[in-house]
């Protein structure tokens, strides 16, 4: 919408966007009130609901599956580190 000169009718989606908890469009919606292009009260009202919205998303589930996966993380990266130790070492 931006691109086709219907600025407010894009201003409208990122904040639905940012209400949902979409931080792309609250860092959009950063950039357009400090140009002018969204109200103090809208964008306060976006920034609220953004964060209800990703509060809302918040459990000891969800929590315990991100720790778990970065774990996850660092253990692949220990054993890529392995590999390639091993690798180079073959060369010698």
């Amino acid at each position: 919408e931006a691109g086709n000169g219907r600025a407010d009718r894009a201003v409208k989606h990122w904040i639905i966007a940012a209400k949902l908890g979409f931080d792309g469009s609250l860092e959009i919606l950063k950039d357009a009130f400090g140009k002018g292009l969204v109200s103090k009260e809208d964008f306060a009202a976006a920034l609220r609901a953004h964060q209800a919205a990703v509060d809302a998303t918040k459990s000891p589930q969800r929590e315990a599956a991100e720790l778990a996966r970065e774990e996850l993380e660092k253990i692949k990266r220990h054993r890529e580190r392995e590999v390639v130790a091993g690798n180079l070492s073959s060369l010698s």
